[in-house]
Protein backbone atom coordinates (compact mmCIF):
# COMPACT_ATOMS: atom_id res chain seq x y z
CA UNK A 1 0.00 0.00 0.00
CA UNK A 2 1.29 3.39 -0.87
CA UNK A 3 1.10 5.72 2.08
CA UNK A 4 1.05 9.45 1.98
CA UNK A 5 4.01 11.30 2.70
CA UNK A 6 3.50 13.04 5.77
CA UNK A 7 0.74 15.66 6.38
CA UNK A 8 1.00 18.31 4.02
CA UNK A 9 -0.62 22.04 5.43
CA UNK A 10 -3.62 22.19 3.50
CA UNK A 11 -7.52 22.36 3.94
CA UNK A 12 -9.46 19.11 4.58
CA UNK A 13 -11.06 19.02 1.43
CA UNK A 14 -7.44 18.90 -0.20
CA UNK A 15 -6.07 16.06 1.64
CA UNK A 16 -8.96 14.31 1.37
CA UNK A 17 -9.29 14.85 -2.46
CA UNK A 18 -6.02 13.93 -2.91
CA UNK A 19 -7.03 10.55 -0.86
CA UNK A 20 -9.56 9.94 -3.10
CA UNK A 21 -7.42 10.35 -6.37
CA UNK A 22 -4.55 8.19 -5.44
CA UNK A 23 -7.07 5.58 -4.22
CA UNK A 24 -9.33 5.59 -7.46
CA UNK A 25 -5.84 5.68 -9.61
CA UNK A 26 -4.32 2.56 -7.51
CA UNK A 27 -7.29 0.28 -8.37
CA UNK A 28 -6.81 0.62 -11.79
CA UNK A 29 -3.22 0.44 -12.31
CA UNK A 30 -0.83 -1.84 -12.96
CA UNK A 31 2.67 -2.94 -14.11
CA UNK A 32 3.24 -0.85 -17.83
CA UNK A 33 0.29 0.42 -17.87
CA UNK A 34 0.18 3.75 -19.83
CA UNK A 35 -1.67 6.23 -18.40
CA UNK A 36 -3.26 9.53 -19.93
CA UNK A 37 -3.73 12.27 -17.25
CA UNK A 38 -6.28 15.29 -18.65
CA UNK A 39 -5.51 18.57 -16.91
CA UNK A 40 -2.87 17.19 -15.52
CA UNK A 41 -2.24 20.01 -13.25
CA UNK A 42 -4.86 18.83 -11.35
CA UNK A 43 -3.86 15.63 -11.00
CA UNK A 44 -1.28 13.27 -9.13
CA UNK A 45 1.54 14.77 -7.52
CA UNK A 46 4.84 13.21 -9.31
CA UNK A 47 5.79 11.78 -5.81
CA UNK A 48 2.19 9.71 -5.89
CA UNK A 49 2.63 8.47 -9.57
CA UNK A 50 5.99 6.90 -8.55
CA UNK A 51 4.67 4.56 -6.06
CA UNK A 52 2.03 3.32 -8.43
CA UNK A 53 3.26 0.62 -10.82
CA UNK A 54 2.94 2.45 -13.99
CA UNK A 55 5.24 2.20 -17.56
CA UNK A 56 4.63 5.44 -19.45
CA UNK A 57 2.62 8.37 -18.51
CA UNK A 58 0.96 11.22 -20.51
CA UNK A 59 -0.12 14.77 -19.58
CA UNK A 60 -2.34 16.89 -20.83
CA UNK A 61 -3.11 20.26 -19.97
CA UNK A 62 -4.56 23.16 -21.71
CA UNK A 63 -2.80 26.08 -23.26
CA UNK A 64 -1.68 28.63 -20.88
CA UNK A 65 -1.83 26.22 -17.81
CA UNK A 66 2.05 26.20 -17.27
CA UNK A 67 2.82 23.36 -18.60
CA UNK A 68 6.54 23.71 -18.73
CA UNK A 69 6.41 24.34 -14.47
CA UNK A 70 4.39 21.36 -14.73
CA UNK A 71 7.11 19.65 -16.70
CA UNK A 72 9.85 20.58 -14.76
CA UNK A 73 8.79 19.46 -11.64
CA UNK A 74 7.70 15.97 -12.91
CA UNK A 75 11.27 16.20 -14.45
CA UNK A 76 12.83 16.56 -10.88
CA UNK A 77 12.08 13.53 -9.68
CA UNK A 78 13.56 10.08 -10.41
CA UNK A 79 10.98 7.85 -11.87
CA UNK A 80 10.86 3.96 -13.48
CA UNK A 81 8.99 5.17 -16.17
CA UNK A 82 8.78 7.33 -18.96
CA UNK A 83 6.77 10.47 -19.38
CA UNK A 84 5.59 13.03 -22.10
CA UNK A 85 3.70 16.28 -21.97
CA UNK A 86 0.92 17.73 -24.51
CA UNK A 87 -0.04 20.80 -24.62
CA UNK A 88 -3.80 20.78 -25.82
CA UNK A 89 -7.56 20.81 -25.34
CA UNK A 90 -9.30 17.89 -24.50
CA UNK A 91 -12.43 19.30 -25.52
CA UNK A 92 -11.13 21.01 -28.59
CA UNK A 93 -11.80 19.84 -32.25
CA UNK A 94 -7.80 19.87 -32.88
CA UNK A 95 -7.11 17.12 -29.79
CA UNK A 96 -7.14 13.73 -32.04
CA UNK A 97 -4.49 15.49 -34.20
CA UNK A 98 -2.07 16.41 -31.66
CA UNK A 99 -2.34 13.44 -29.73
CA UNK A 100 -3.01 10.95 -32.98
CA UNK A 101 0.27 9.42 -32.09
CA UNK A 102 -0.97 8.38 -28.62
CA UNK A 103 -4.40 6.55 -30.46
CA UNK A 104 -5.27 3.63 -29.50
CA UNK A 105 -2.12 3.29 -27.01
CA UNK A 106 -3.81 4.15 -23.57
CA UNK A 107 -4.86 1.31 -20.86
CA UNK A 108 -6.82 4.20 -18.61
CA UNK A 109 -7.42 8.14 -19.21
CA UNK A 110 -7.97 10.18 -16.01
CA UNK A 111 -9.61 13.29 -15.68
CA UNK A 112 -9.19 13.87 -12.12
CA UNK A 113 -10.11 17.63 -11.23
CA UNK A 114 -11.76 19.12 -14.57
CA UNK A 115 -14.46 17.14 -15.85
CA UNK A 116 -17.33 19.63 -14.50
CA UNK A 117 -15.66 22.49 -16.78
CA UNK A 118 -16.12 20.61 -19.83
CA UNK A 119 -20.17 20.71 -19.09
CA UNK A 120 -20.53 24.16 -20.16
CA UNK A 121 -21.97 23.24 -23.37
CA UNK A 122 -23.12 20.04 -25.06
CA UNK A 123 -20.86 19.88 -27.22
CA UNK A 124 -17.37 20.59 -25.72
CA UNK A 125 -18.76 17.77 -23.11
CA UNK A 126 -19.05 15.44 -26.48
CA UNK A 127 -15.53 16.29 -28.32
CA UNK A 128 -13.79 15.25 -24.29
CA UNK A 129 -15.71 11.91 -24.39
CA UNK A 130 -14.44 11.45 -28.08
CA UNK A 131 -11.08 12.14 -27.34
CA UNK A 132 -10.88 10.06 -24.83
CA UNK A 133 -12.35 7.16 -26.90
CA UNK A 134 -9.63 7.58 -29.57
CA UNK A 135 -7.00 7.43 -27.04
CA UNK A 136 -8.09 4.16 -25.33
CA UNK A 137 -6.89 0.46 -26.13
CA UNK A 138 -10.11 -1.43 -26.64
CA UNK A 139 -10.50 -2.71 -23.25
CA UNK A 140 -9.25 0.71 -21.36
CA UNK A 141 -11.18 2.70 -18.55
CA UNK A 142 -11.62 6.45 -18.38
CA UNK A 143 -12.47 7.29 -14.75
CA UNK A 144 -11.50 10.14 -12.50
CA UNK A 145 -13.62 12.29 -9.86
CA UNK A 146 -16.36 15.24 -10.34
CA UNK A 147 -18.40 17.24 -7.55
CA UNK A 148 -21.63 14.83 -7.48
CA UNK A 149 -24.65 16.92 -9.47
CA UNK A 150 -27.15 14.89 -7.12
CA UNK A 151 -25.94 15.50 -3.87
CA UNK A 152 -25.32 19.40 -4.75
CA UNK A 153 -28.95 19.74 -6.56
CA UNK A 154 -30.48 17.52 -3.75
CA UNK A 155 -29.15 20.10 -1.40
CA UNK A 156 -30.39 22.85 -3.37
CA UNK A 157 -34.04 21.35 -3.68
CA UNK A 158 -34.04 20.82 0.37
CA UNK A 159 -33.32 24.39 0.52
CA UNK A 160 -35.97 25.61 -1.86
CA UNK A 161 -38.59 23.32 -0.29
CA UNK A 162 -37.61 24.05 3.33
CA UNK A 163 -37.73 27.98 1.77
CA UNK A 164 -41.64 27.44 0.07
CA UNK A 165 -42.45 26.17 3.42
CA UNK A 166 -42.09 28.53 5.70
CA UNK A 167 -43.28 31.25 3.35
CA UNK A 168 -46.44 29.19 2.06
CA UNK A 169 -48.55 31.96 2.23
CA UNK A 170 -46.49 34.58 0.29
CA UNK A 171 -46.15 35.15 -2.85
CA UNK A 172 -42.01 35.35 -3.64
CA UNK A 173 -40.62 34.68 -6.95
CA UNK A 174 -37.17 34.32 -5.59
CA UNK A 175 -35.62 30.90 -4.42
CA UNK A 176 -32.56 30.35 -2.47
CA UNK A 177 -29.35 29.77 -4.24
CA UNK A 178 -26.82 29.10 -1.57
CA UNK A 179 -25.83 26.12 0.14
CA UNK A 180 -24.05 26.21 3.29
CA UNK A 181 -22.26 23.98 5.72
CA UNK A 182 -19.49 24.69 7.98
CA UNK A 183 -17.12 22.78 5.32
CA UNK A 184 -17.58 25.13 2.13
CA UNK A 185 -20.66 27.34 0.61
CA UNK A 186 -22.30 26.55 -2.74
CA UNK A 187 -23.64 29.64 -4.57
CA UNK A 188 -25.40 29.41 -8.05
CA UNK A 189 -25.16 31.76 -10.56
CA UNK A 190 -28.78 31.70 -11.48
CA UNK A 191 -31.80 30.89 -9.75
CA UNK A 192 -33.81 28.02 -10.91
CA UNK A 193 -35.82 25.29 -9.95
CA UNK A 194 -34.68 22.71 -12.86
CA UNK A 195 -31.69 21.46 -13.43
CA UNK A 196 -30.15 22.39 -17.14
CA UNK A 197 -28.26 19.73 -18.70
CA UNK A 198 -25.69 21.84 -19.26
CA UNK A 199 -23.92 25.30 -18.52
CA UNK A 200 -25.66 25.07 -14.61
CA UNK A 201 -22.79 27.33 -12.96
CA UNK A 202 -22.07 27.68 -9.74
CA UNK A 203 -19.30 29.00 -7.30
CA UNK A 204 -17.72 26.43 -4.47
CA UNK A 205 -15.63 27.64 -1.83
CA UNK A 206 -14.05 25.89 0.98
CA UNK A 207 -13.63 26.92 4.43
CA UNK A 208 -9.98 28.90 4.59
CA UNK A 209 -9.85 29.44 0.85
CA UNK A 210 -9.57 32.65 -0.34
CA UNK A 211 -11.50 32.49 -3.56
CA UNK A 212 -14.34 30.61 -5.02
CA UNK A 213 -14.06 28.39 -7.72
CA UNK A 214 -16.92 28.52 -10.62
CA UNK A 215 -18.06 25.09 -11.80
CA UNK A 216 -20.88 23.56 -14.11
CA UNK A 217 -22.65 20.96 -12.66
CA UNK A 218 -22.41 17.42 -14.51
CA UNK A 219 -25.75 16.04 -15.67
CA UNK A 220 -24.96 12.27 -15.26
CA UNK A 221 -27.89 11.04 -17.95
CA UNK A 222 -26.16 13.07 -20.19
CA UNK A 223 -22.36 12.14 -19.34
CA UNK A 224 -23.93 8.65 -19.69
CA UNK A 225 -25.54 9.02 -23.28
CA UNK A 226 -22.58 10.91 -24.88
CA UNK A 227 -20.32 8.54 -23.67
CA UNK A 228 -22.01 6.14 -25.37
CA UNK A 229 -22.04 7.49 -28.56
CA UNK A 230 -18.27 8.10 -28.01
CA UNK A 231 -17.93 4.27 -27.57
CA UNK A 232 -17.90 4.49 -23.97
CA UNK A 233 -19.96 1.95 -22.17
CA UNK A 234 -21.11 2.51 -18.12
CA UNK A 235 -19.57 0.93 -15.64
CA UNK A 236 -20.29 3.29 -12.34
CA UNK A 237 -21.12 6.27 -11.09
CA UNK A 238 -20.40 6.36 -6.84
CA UNK A 239 -20.44 8.52 -4.39
CA UNK A 240 -16.88 8.93 -2.59
CA UNK A 241 -17.99 8.35 0.72
CA UNK A 242 -19.48 5.24 -0.59
CA UNK A 243 -16.15 4.24 -2.73
CA UNK A 244 -14.83 4.44 0.53
CA UNK A 245 -17.00 2.18 2.30
CA UNK A 246 -16.38 -0.30 -0.23
CA UNK A 247 -13.15 -0.27 -0.06
CA UNK A 248 -12.29 0.73 3.99
CA UNK A 249 -10.35 -2.14 4.38
CA UNK A 250 -7.93 -1.34 1.79
CA UNK A 251 -7.50 2.33 2.24
CA UNK A 252 -8.36 3.12 5.62
CA UNK A 253 -4.82 3.54 6.71
CA UNK A 254 -3.73 5.47 3.79
CA UNK A 255 -6.50 8.02 4.62
CA UNK A 256 -5.25 7.77 8.13
CA UNK A 257 -1.93 8.49 6.88
CA UNK A 258 -3.12 11.35 5.05
CA UNK A 259 -3.74 13.52 8.20
CA UNK A 260 -5.14 13.77 11.97
CA UNK A 261 -8.97 13.44 12.37
CA UNK A 262 -10.14 11.93 8.98
CA UNK A 263 -11.63 8.85 10.61
CA UNK A 264 -12.59 7.74 14.15
CA UNK A 265 -11.22 5.08 16.31
CA UNK A 266 -13.08 2.18 13.95
CA UNK A 267 -11.57 3.71 10.54
CA UNK A 268 -15.28 5.22 9.75
CA UNK A 269 -15.32 8.53 8.44
CA UNK A 270 -15.91 11.76 10.85
CA UNK A 271 -18.90 14.18 10.36
CA UNK A 272 -16.38 16.82 8.61
CA UNK A 273 -14.98 14.16 6.46
CA UNK A 274 -18.50 12.86 5.14
CA UNK A 275 -19.57 16.11 4.77
CA UNK A 276 -16.93 16.90 2.19
CA UNK A 277 -15.83 13.96 0.46
CA UNK A 278 -19.92 13.70 -0.11
CA UNK A 279 -19.39 16.47 -2.44
CA UNK A 280 -17.92 14.12 -5.06
CA UNK A 281 -18.32 11.38 -7.22
CA UNK A 282 -16.19 8.74 -9.05
CA UNK A 283 -17.18 8.03 -12.92
CA UNK A 284 -15.91 4.97 -14.24
CA UNK A 285 -16.63 4.04 -18.14
CA UNK A 286 -14.94 1.42 -20.26
CA UNK A 287 -14.17 1.01 -24.24
CA UNK A 288 -15.58 -2.61 -25.06
CA UNK A 289 -13.11 -4.92 -26.46
CA UNK A 290 -14.96 -7.33 -28.75
CA UNK A 291 -12.20 -10.11 -28.32
CA UNK A 292 -12.33 -10.20 -25.07
CA UNK A 293 -15.74 -10.73 -23.83
CA UNK A 294 -19.00 -9.09 -24.27
CA UNK A 295 -19.22 -5.24 -23.44
CA UNK A 296 -20.39 -3.88 -20.21
CA UNK A 297 -23.51 -2.93 -20.45
CA UNK A 298 -24.92 0.92 -19.92
CA UNK A 299 -28.03 1.30 -18.47
CA UNK A 300 -31.05 2.31 -20.48
CA UNK A 301 -32.03 5.65 -19.26
CA UNK A 302 -35.22 5.28 -20.28
CA UNK A 303 -36.37 2.67 -17.50
CA UNK A 304 -36.86 2.77 -13.96
CA UNK A 305 -34.49 1.24 -11.72
CA UNK A 306 -35.00 0.40 -8.16
CA UNK A 307 -32.62 2.46 -5.76
CA UNK A 308 -32.11 -0.75 -3.48
CA UNK A 309 -29.72 -3.34 -3.95
CA UNK A 310 -28.60 -6.21 -1.30
CA UNK A 311 -24.66 -4.48 -0.34
CA UNK A 312 -23.54 -8.12 0.69
CA UNK A 313 -23.53 -9.22 -2.65
CA UNK A 314 -21.74 -6.45 -4.63
CA UNK A 315 -18.35 -6.69 -5.03
CA UNK A 316 -16.04 -3.39 -3.86
CA UNK A 317 -14.78 -1.20 -7.19
CA UNK A 318 -11.20 -2.64 -6.19
CA UNK A 319 -12.66 -6.33 -6.40
CA UNK A 320 -14.35 -5.90 -9.40
CA UNK A 321 -11.27 -3.74 -11.32
CA UNK A 322 -8.79 -6.40 -10.17
CA UNK A 323 -11.07 -9.35 -11.39
CA UNK A 324 -11.12 -7.37 -14.76
CA UNK A 325 -7.88 -7.10 -14.70
CA UNK A 326 -6.82 -10.77 -13.87
CA UNK A 327 -9.31 -11.75 -16.18
CA UNK A 328 -7.62 -9.91 -19.29
CA UNK A 329 -4.60 -11.08 -18.54
CA UNK A 330 -4.74 -15.10 -17.61
CA UNK A 331 -7.82 -16.34 -18.10
CA UNK A 332 -8.58 -17.61 -21.90
CA UNK A 333 -12.32 -17.82 -20.92
CA UNK A 334 -14.07 -14.91 -19.28
CA UNK A 335 -15.36 -15.88 -16.26
CA UNK A 336 -19.12 -15.12 -15.88
CA UNK A 337 -20.95 -13.76 -13.13
CA UNK A 338 -24.62 -13.66 -12.62
CA UNK A 339 -25.99 -10.37 -14.34
CA UNK A 340 -27.34 -8.38 -11.73
CA UNK A 341 -31.16 -8.60 -11.35
CA UNK A 342 -31.45 -4.39 -10.53
CA UNK A 343 -29.65 -1.41 -11.76
CA UNK A 344 -26.34 -0.37 -9.96
CA UNK A 345 -26.75 1.81 -7.17
CA UNK A 346 -27.89 4.68 -7.29
CA UNK A 347 -29.22 5.18 -10.87
CA UNK A 348 -33.06 4.90 -9.44
CA UNK A 349 -35.19 6.87 -12.47
CA UNK A 350 -32.22 8.80 -13.98
CA UNK A 351 -34.27 9.86 -16.72
CA UNK A 352 -36.49 12.07 -15.33
CA UNK A 353 -35.68 15.98 -14.65
CA UNK A 354 -36.24 15.29 -11.17
CA UNK A 355 -34.69 15.14 -8.17
CA UNK A 356 -32.34 12.02 -8.73
CA UNK A 357 -29.73 12.59 -11.73
CA UNK A 358 -27.18 9.78 -10.47
CA UNK A 359 -25.85 8.50 -7.25
CA UNK A 360 -25.78 10.41 -3.56
CA UNK A 361 -26.29 9.75 0.14
CA UNK A 362 -29.32 7.87 0.44
CA UNK A 363 -30.89 10.51 2.50
CA UNK A 364 -30.34 13.36 -0.13
CA UNK A 365 -32.26 10.77 -2.54
CA UNK A 366 -35.46 12.70 -3.78
CA UNK A 367 -38.06 10.40 -5.83
CA UNK A 368 -39.60 14.15 -6.72
CA UNK A 369 -38.28 17.56 -7.40
CA UNK A 370 -39.63 20.28 -4.80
Amino acid sequence: MLPFSAPRPESIHHRLHDFAKLALVKIFAHPYATVCDLYCGGGLDPEAWAGIQIGRYVGVEVPASGLSEIEENWESHRKDYSAEFFEADPCSESFETQLKEKAGQVDFVCCLQNLQLCFETEESARRLLHSVSSLLKPGGYFLGITPDSSTIWAKYQKNVEAYHNRSASMKLNIVPNCIRSENYMITFEVEEEKFPLFGKKYQLKFAHDAVAETYCLVHFPSLIRLAREAGLEYVEIQNLTEFYDDNRMQFADMLMNAGPNLLDSKGRLVTRSFDVLGLYSTFIFQKPDPDAGPPLATPLLENNYSQEEDSSSRLTLSQTAARWIADEKTAPVMVQTPAPTEAPLGLGKISEQKGILGPGPPDLRFAEAV
